[in-house]
């Protein structure tokens, strides 16, 4: 039973710490170059 509390304990830790870095992380920053091309002829290889 022990084991079982510190395990759902845990598992509500680990939650509430990802949702404040997730919500307090801060402006994402979009990438200003890169992203997907296609590729032609001799990239292909």
């Amino acid at each position: 039973m022990r084991g079982l509390q510190r395990a759902v304990l845990a598992l509500g830790l680990g939650l509430l710490v990802s949702l404040v870095v997730r919500f307090l992380g801060g402006d994402p920053i979009p990438p200003a170059t890169g992203g997907w091309r296609e590729l032609e002829g001799s990239e292909l290889r």
